[in-house]
């Protein structure tokens, strides 16, 4: 198990922040009391993510550039669908989630009523077990597709890939596929002729 960190979040947060403005290493950690290693060890995690984002970023911004203005402006509008569809997709899928929960309460609770000894005279409760399984699991669809989603494309992410789905979309098996994407790119691609 590794040991403690003697800085706090906070101060590792800090750490960060000046790093990127441009502070030294040695000369931070020589301020927070530890070893320049332990600096470099923990931040360049962070500072690989923050480059790579930036990388991407300017990459997008210079292929948006290179479309005519009105192009521009339908690219910029269906990024803030799609990202308003993930964020509707993945609150739907919290509230799915907390109702599965809840639902999966009530059938413990029905189970309770349950003859060990003769359970088909408990015919009822078994019922009722039943149904709240069968919509707490329904009610759980959303987030556990996400969750395979997201799996799916972190691993993908981690290796080379020739898929032609464009980047930095969320495809939930059952929303959209491959043809409900392809229509929504053509619709909006006839929106601009």
């Amino acid at each position: 198990m590794a040991r403690p960190s003697k800085l706090s979040p906070d101060q590792w947060a800090e750490i960060e922040r000046r790093l990127s403005a441009g502070e030294g290493a040695s000369a931070l950690a020589r301020e927070f009391g530890i070893s320049p290693a332990s600096v470099s060890v923990r931040v360049s995690k962070v500072a690989k993510k923050v480059s790579e984002t930036a990388r991407k970023l300017a990459e997008a911004q210079t292929a948006l550039a290179a479309l005519p203005v009105a192009q521009q402006y339908a690219a910029v509008s269906l990024a803030e669908k799609l990202r308003a569809i993930s964020g509707s997709l993945a609150n739907a899928a919290e509230l799915g989630a907390k109702t599965a929960h809840r639902l999966h309460a009530l059938a413990n609770s029905e189970v309770e009523k349950v003859d060990d000894a003769d359970p088909l005279r408990s015919m009822e409760a078994l019922k009722g077990v039943s149904v709240l399984t069968k919509l707490a699991n329904d009610s759980s669809q959303i987030a556990v597709n996400l969750l395979s989603a997201n799996k799916e494309a972190a691993k993908a992410a981690n290796q080379p890939s020739e898929s032609e789905a464009p980047r930095g979309v969320l495809v939930v098996p059952g929303v959209m596929d491959e043809t409900s994407w392809e229509q929504m790119m053509t619709q909006n691609q006839e929106g601009l002729a």
